[in-house]
């Protein structure tokens, strides 16, 4: 450790010394494609962004919204820019950690690079996260420093002022920003007055770029630390080998850019191949529906949900500029994947990724799909189907799913999780899959308490300790419960307090209230109102029974 610190290029060693220690690491395979093969010392965005800036490249249309278009000159410009409004003006050192929250704009992007540029570590998040999800991830990041969409600085200030415990916390500042830069914002004004270059800093391909947080089966937001080379290495494999981009393609999407499924998407892998990226605030399916057939993209990244909502819109918008379609998030069902390629003649590209391996493993696209299948081992990638003692089973028969590749689990400061995911090398992703004799990967169902709806990931637990904060609950059970719409329902499971009794109004009022208080997409749609819950002998909840219906 003392040897990869030496050649770190962080003076805040926050995060290497909160690596799990190597031996609780999965195996990476940095080799297992000659395009993986990076210098010891890169800094990511320096190698994504630099050279498409240069000459006529730099006049391409990098980031596209609907206020206007951002060149990559522009985008690099900008991003130096506030690179030395870090440095200069806000003290970032390398290290730092830098908290950004903003729906999806041409400065969030920004944000994004600049600080990783700067040496910075980006902890990206949504901006329809309340108070008490900022103070969790601002807490565990240790993070003092926010860059925030001035349309949300009140609750990012509410956030930072104190802890999760109540007690204060020090040295911290939030500065705000427009969504194009082009405002009267704090950082608006710093970045005008500074010039428009920017050295990278001097970072190890190790150090860690970004912390993705993910929520956990607890309910308590996991931080997924990520280096420079992690990022470029998403770049290389499923867009390069599955997706196959090229610089005239346009991206859009759904997700916001907090989610690594976005991250890549609509962000890293235009960026690689010089194509052009289309941000929208507002991308649910009817706004996304409309915005396809406005500005004519050619790849779209988005749930199946999406999908199958806009099926029924095709109608009144022309999706006909589209080439390529990916989902991601939650399980493609056939019905889905049949019904998208009647209507636009383009097969669905399904895949699994996670948080944890940053980006998509296993997908398939063109001839290569079979529907109902996720698809195979995206090249740089290697999974087996394991049994509960990482013994290999048989084809067709249904285990644990097991990855590894040149990314991989490393969680921020939380060995007993890491012990969970990571088993001899191999990171385990919490699904039940099995292979066929071809190599095609079938998905069985989750291994663990996750409600995957519309595409979000939401822990159970986390919007129970919510209801439980209610004076009407007593006892409370959040699980997800199938639904053709949405995959899983947010369903909770209800005890009320004695002498209450369960109405609409209720329910209406427990919904709103979990609504204020922390995301509003994880609130209970469905909630029933039960004399009990059913526990063990020992006392422990059967959430399976609540999945079943059994009440």
């Amino acid at each position: 450790m003392a040897e990869r610190l030496a050649a770190s290029g962080h003076q805040d060693t926050f995060c290497a010394d909160r690596l799990p220690p190597v031996e609780m690491q999965p195996v990476f395979l940095h080799d297992a494609l000659p395009s993986l093969q990076y210098p010891e010392r890169i800094n990511c965005v320096a190698a994504l962004l630099e050279h498409q800036r240069q000459g006529a490249a730099g006049e391409r249309p990098a980031i596209v919204h609907p206020g206007g278009t951002w060149s990559y000159r522009q985008l690099a410009e900008t991003t130096d820019r506030i690179a030395r409004v870090l440095v200069e003006e806000l003290g970032v050192v390398p290290g730092n950690r830098v908290l950004l929250r903003a729906p999806n704009t041409p400065m969030l992007a920004a944000c994004w690079l600049a600080v990783i540029k700067a040496g910075g570590v980006v902890v990206c998040t949504m901006a329809m996260l309340r108070e008490r999800e900022i103070q969790g991830i601002a807490d565990k990041a240790e993070v003092t420093l926010a860059l925030t969409d001035s349309r949300f600085t009140d609750e990012c200030r509410s956030a930072f002022a104190t802890r999760r415990d109540g007690t204060p916390r020090a040295g911290w500042r939030v500065v705000q920003f427009s969504a194009d830069g082009a405002g009267d914002a704090e950082l608006d004004v710093l970045l005008r007055a500074k010039p428009a270059s920017f050295p990278a800093c001097d970072t190890a391909a190790d150090d860690i770029a970004l912390i993705a947080f993910t929520s956990g089966t607890t309910g308590q937001g996991k931080g997924t630390m990520h280096s420079h080379r992690d990022v470029l290495a998403i770049t290389e494999c499923f867009p390069t080998h599955v997706l196959r981009p090229t610089s005239d393609d346009l991206f859009c999407g759904s997700p916001p850019l907090a989610f690594t499924y976005a991250l890549g998407g609509l962000l890293l892998f235009p960026l690689r191949v010089g194509a052009s990226a289309l941000l929208l605030e507002q991308a649910t399916p009817p706004h996304l529906v409309k915005a396809i057939a406005e500005h004519r993209p050619t790849i779209c990244f988005t749930a199946p949900t999406a999908y199958r909502a806009m099926c029924g819109m095709l109608a009144e918008h022309d999706v006909s500029s589209l080439r390529a379609c990916v989902s991601a998030g939650e399980t493609l069902p056939p019905s889905v994947f049949e019904a998208w390629q009647e209507a636009t003649g383009l097969r669905i590209i399904d895949g699994i990724g996670a948080t944890e391996m940053l980006h998509i493993f296993i997908s398939a696209s063109d001839d290569d799909i079979r529907p109902g299948s996720t698809g195979r081992v995206v090249p740089g990638y290697e999974a087996v189907i394991v049994d509960d003692a990482m013994t290999p089973v048989p084809d067709g028969v249904v285990g644990r799913l097991a990855v590894r590749g040149p990314t991989g689990c490393r969680y921020l400061d939380n060995p007993e999780r890491q012990h969970e995911y990571v088993k001899q090398g191999w990171n385990l992703t919490g699904d039940s899959y099995s292979r066929d004799g071809d190599g095609y990967f079938w998905y069985q169902a989750r291994t663990d308490d996750i409600i995957v709806s519309s595409g979000y990931n939401i822990a159970g637990p986390e919007v129970e300790n919510v209801l439980l904060e209610h004076d009407a609950v007593h006892e409370c059970a959040v699980v997800g419960t199938p639904d053709v719409e949405r995959g899983q329902l947010v369903t909770a499971v209800i005890v009320l307090r004695p002498g209450l009794e369960g109405s609409p109004t209720l329910v209406k009022e427990l919904q709103e209230f979990v609504k204020a208080r922390i995301a509003p997409y994880k609130y209970p749609r469905a909630v029933e109102f039960v004399p009990s819950l059913p526990r063990t002998i020992t006392g422990k909840l059967q959430r399976f029974r609540l999945r079943e219906g059994s009440r």
